[in-house]
C-alpha cells in the first residue's frame, strides 16, 4: 500500500506522523492489550511490545513476543488507546530469538464489535512486516487515517513451519475528550521546566552546549577529552563557580552518558541538566547555587558519538535494539576497560597459595602492559575516558544507560566467570546507598504499579542490584573506576525504551530530575581533608587513606586533599605516605549532607629527614645519624 510518504526520506516520513502510543515505553498498560489467542502466558499479548527481550529460560513467563495459539488468518493483537485516537501507522518486529516473517492487515473500531479495515483504494490494505527477528518495519497508513479507540494487527502470512508471532508499536495522536478538555491538557503537560526537549544530533548538541556557556559564562566551560573513531569530539560541560581549575577541598563529580550510542535518554537528560542548572543558578535557587559553589561538575553527554549518529539517522523506534550500540569499530565499550578485577583476584590467590602479601593491592591497581599497547583492541573513546579519569580526581560518578529500569553497583564481574553471582566490593553498603538514592527518587523506578521492562522483576530488589548478580560484565567502567582511581561509579538504566520518542522526553526529565540532583549531592557524604607536612604545611600528594575494616583505600591528590565516601558512623582512619610516619585518628560521619573534615599532619621519618638534609648539603645532627645506625664519621666524611 503506497501513501504520500512513500517517496520521502525515512526521517521525513517518520517525523511527520504521530508519536508512539507507548507499547515499548510501557505507557500502554498490559490491560490495554488483548489477543485472539496465545500459546502460553509468556507469549501473551502483554509481550507483544516493540523491542521486548526474552528471558534466558525457554518457556518461562518472560518470552520475546506475542504468539498466537492457532496458525490461521483469524489471529489478532489488539490495542486499546483508551480514547479516540488518530492512528497513522504501526511498527512491527519479529519474535526475539526466533525468525519470523509476516504480512498483515490493520483494523479499527470504536466498540470492538464493528471493525473497519485500513484500505488501499477499494481493497483491504496488505502491509509488509518484518523479514528478520530484530529489524523494525514501519507501515504508514494513507492520508485518510482512521480515528478510533481500538486498533488490531491481523497477520496474513508467516514463515513456513513457523507460528504467528510479533512485537509491535502503534503510532497515533490522541484526541482531546470534548467532555473534559482541562483534564486532557493537564495530562499532556508533563514538565514546566523550559528546556529543549528533543533529540540532538552532534551539531545540535554542540550548539546547545555553546548556548548554555553563553547564558552562564561565569560557571560553565566546554572542553573535549578526545575524538571518536570518526573524528567527532567528545565534549564535556564543566559547571563550577571557578571553571577550569581544581579547588582545594572541592570534590569532582561526573556523569557519563551514551557509552552505547543507541541508549539515548542519558544524553538528552544531561543536556537538560546543564540547561536546568544554568537557569536555576541565575534565578538564585539555593540548592543549585550551593551545588555549583561546592562541587566541580563534569557532564559527558556522548561517550560514543559515532554510534549515536547511526541510531539517530534511523530515529526512535526504528533503530531496533542494537544499531548504534557499538563503536564504529564494533567495540562494546561496556566491556572495553582494563579487567583489573582479575589482577586483584590473581594477587589474592597468589597470597593464599604462597603466604606472600607483597603482591596484594586493593586500590590504584596499575593497568596491565598488554592493555596499553597500540595493538590492544581498545576503542579510542575508551582510551580518552581513561585519560580523563587519570587527569581529574573524580570522587563520584554515574554511567547512564537505557533499556531497563534499575541501578547497578560494583562489582560488575563475577570472580569465577559464572553468568551471574553476587560479587560485592568492600564498600558494598555505601554502593547500595548510592543505588538506593537514585532508584528511590526516580518516579518511574519507584512506581509500585509499574510492570517489568523485559524479563527481570527488579522491584523485588527495590530496583537496585549488584551488577555481577544481574549478568557478569568483565572490563566495565564501574569496576575500573573503583580499582584504578578514587572514584565510586554506578550504572543507571534509565528507561525500558532505549530510544524514547521526543514526545516522551519531558516526562522522562521529570522522572529523573530529582534523582540526578540528589545523586550529585552524595559526593559530599563521608570524610574529606588535607594531608600536610607537619613542618612545612605543604600538601602531601599520593598519601594513602585507610579506613579500618574496609579493605579499599583512597589516595590524596596533587595538593594533598582527599575525599572518602562513607555511610554515617565512627571510623578509625589512618593516613600514610612514603617518607612519613603514619597518623591515625577517629572520624565521625554524621547524617547531614556535609562531609566531616579529617585533616592529617604527618611528620617525616628520621631516614627521610636525613635523606633530605644530605640532598641539600646540610650537615645532619649526630643523634640523627646514630638513630639510623649510620657511623657518624662516614656521614661526616661526606662534608670533609
Amino acid at each position: 500500500m503506497r501513501s504520500a510518504f512513500d517517496d520521502a526520506p525515512l526521517q521525513v516520513q517518520y517525523s511527520a506522523v504521530c508519536p508512539p502510543l507507548g507499547l515499548e515505553s510501557l505507557r500502554v498498560k498490559d490491560t490495554q492489550l488483548r489477543a485472539s489467542s496465545y500459546k502460553r502466558r509468556g507469549l501473551g499479548p502483554h509481550r507483544g511490545r516493540l523491542n521486548i527481550q526474552s528471558g534466558l529460560e525457554d518457556g518461562d513467563i518472560y518470552d520475546g513476543a506475542w504468539c498466537a495459539q492457532y496458525e490461521d488468518k483469524k489471529q489478532w493483537l489488539e490495542v486499546d488507546a483508551l480514547r479516540p485516537t488518530r492512528f497513522t501507522g504501526v511498527i512491527l518486529q519479529g519474535r526475539s530469538s526466533i525468525w519470523r516473517s509476516v504480512t498483515f492487515k490493520v483494523q479499527f473500531s470504536n466498540d470492538t464489535l464493528v471493525w473497519k479495515s485500513a484500505m488501499n483504494g477499494s481493497e483491504e490494505a496488505i502491509f509488509q512486516g518484518n523479514q528478520d527477528t530484530e529489524t523494525p518495519v514501519l507501515a504508514l497508513f494513507n492520508e485518510s487515517s482512521t480515528v478510533a479507540r481500538y486498533i488490531r494487527i491481523n497477520p496474513q502470512t508467516w514463515h513456513e513451519n513457523g507460528t504467528v508471532c510479533l512485537r509491535a508499536e502503534v503510532l497515533g495522536c490522541k484526541l482531546p475528550d470534548p467532555n473534559n478538555i482541562y483534564a486532557w491538557q493537564q495530562t499532556e503537560q508533563s514538565s514546566h521546566d523550559k528546556l529543549d526537549f528533543r533529540h540532538h544530533n552532534y551539531k545540535e548538541m554542540r550548539k546547545l552546549m555553546k548556548s548554555v556557556t553563553e547564558d552562564c559564562p561565569d560557571i560553565t566551560r566546554i572542553y573535549s577529552i578526545g575524538k571518536s573513531h570518526m573524528g567527532l569530539k567528545m565534549y564535556v560541560m564543566e559547571i563550577s563557580d571557578n571553571p577550569g581549575k581544581h579547588e582545594l577541598g572541592e570534590p569532582e563529580f561526573r556523569y557519563v552518558a551514551g557509552m552505547h550510542g543507541n541508549e539515548v535518554l542519558g544524553r538528552e537528560l544531561l543536556l537538560n541538566l546543564m540547561q536546568y542548572i544554568c537557569q536555576e543558578y541565575k534565578q538564585g535557587d539555593q540548592r543549585i547555587v550551593r551545588l555549583v559553589k561546592e562541587t566541580r561538575i563534569h557532564l559527558l553527554p556522548s561517550m560514543n558519538p559515532d554510534g549515536y549518529e547511526m541510531a539517530y539517522k534511523k530515529g526512535s523506534e526504528l533503530a531496533g535494539w542494537a544499531l548504534g550500540r557499538y563503536s564504529y569499530e564494533g567495540i562494546d565499550m561496556n566491556h572495553n576497560f582494563a579487567d583489573l578485577n582479575k589482577v586483584m583476584w590473581d594477587a589474592i590467590e597468589y597470597d593464599f597459595q604462597n603466604n606472600d602479601k607483597s603482591k596484594l593491592i586493593n586500590h590504584y591497581i596499575p593497568i596491565p602492559e598488554y592493555y596499553t599497547s597500540e595493538d590492544a583492541f581498545v576503542a579510542l573513546e575508551t582510551r580518552a575516558v581513561i585519560n580523563w579519569m587519570q587527569n581529574i580526581p573524580f570522587v563520584l560518578s554515574a554511567n547512564l544507560h537505557g533499556g531497563e529500569l534499575v541501578v547497578t553497583y560494583p562489582f560488575d564481574r563475577t570472580e569465577d566467570w559464572a553468568p551471574r553471582d553476587d560479587t560485592p566490593t568492600p564498600d558494598n553498603s555505601f554502593f547500595r546507598w548510592l543505588a538506593t538514592v537514585y532508584a528511590s527518587t526516580n518516579q518511574a523506578m519507584s512506581n509500585p504499579d509499574r510492570r517489568p521492562c523485559h524479563n527481570e522483576n527488579f522491584q523485588r530488589y527495590n530496583n537496585i542490584i549488584n551488577g555481577a548478580n544481574w549478568h557478569t560484565v568483565p572490563g566495565s567502567m564501574n569496576d575500573f573506576s573503583y580499582l584504578h582511581t578514587n572514584c565510586f561509579d554506578v550504572t543507571v538504566e534509565l528507561s525500558c525504551d532505549k530510544f524514547p520518542h521526543a514526545s516522551e522526553l519531558p516526562t522522562e526529565w521529570m522522572n529523573n530530575r530529582e534523582s540526578l540532583l540528589v545523586y550529585m549531592e552524595q559526593v559530599h557524604r563521608g570524610i574529606k581533608g588535607v594531608v600536610r607536612d607537619k613542618d612545612t604545611e605543604a600538601g602531601i600528594a599520593d598519601a594513602v587513606i585507610k579506613v579500618d575494616d574496609i579493605d579499599h583505600h583512597v589516595r590524596s591528590v596533587a595538593d594533598g586533599d582527599y575525599w572518602r565516601l562513607l555511610n554515617p558512623g565512627e571510623y578509625e582512619v589512618t593516613a600514610s605516605a612514603e617518607g612519613y610516619n603514619p597518623s591515625t585518628r577517629r572520624c565521625q560521619v554524621m547524617y547531614d549532607h556535609y562531609p566531616t573534615v579529617c585533616d592529617f599532619r604527618l611528620t617525616k621519618t628520621p631516614r627521610q629527614r636525613l635523606k633530605e638534609m644530605l640532598a641539600k648539603g646540610i650537615k645532619p645532627p649526630k643523634d640523627l645519624a646514630r638513630l639510623l645506625k649510620v657511623r657518624t664519621r662516614n656521614v661526616m666524611g661526606t662534608f670533609s
